[in-house]
């Protein structure tokens, strides 16, 4: 089974809390974590017509294609065997409705969370 790519904002602290929660609470066979910052997470993006200058939406590559706002957050919780029931049921509300709660989460992620110089995922990731 080939790993799914989750490109996420690596200077964003609510963004690397979750890669990080991820990466503890998921087998390390299911994702390959890429910030957007990187150049391959650049390659990525541009490949698939996505904005490259900023993120606003976690983006997850699959065996099923790509997926972004609400719709790719779901699909990775429920990559996660023990988190499958929480994700469905995070999933019943009508799509629009959850992208924009998504959304507002996304766009004042950095106010509420913060921000930080570097991407501490990617160095614990690249230096343990």
């Amino acid at each position: 089974m080939e790993k799914s790519i989750i490109i996420f904002d690596g200077e964003c602290n609510l963004c690397n809390g979750v890669v990080a929660w991820l990466i503890r609470t998921s087998n390390s066979s299911f994702f390959d974590f890429v910030p957007f910052q990187s150049a391959r997470g650049q390659q990525i993006l541009a490949c698939n017509g996505l904005e490259t200058d900023t993120l606003e939406t976690v983006v997850l590559v699959d065996e099923n294609g790509l997926h972004t706002l609400s719709d790719g957050f779901l699909k990775i919780i429920g990559k996660v065997p023990k988190y499958q029931l929480l994700a469905r049921v995070l999933g019943l509300p009508p799509r629009f409705a959850r992208d924009g709660f998504y959304s507002f989460v996304a766009k004042n992620r950095v106010r509420l969370f913060g921000k930080s110089a570097y991407c501490r995922v990617h160095l614990q990731q690249n230096f343990g």
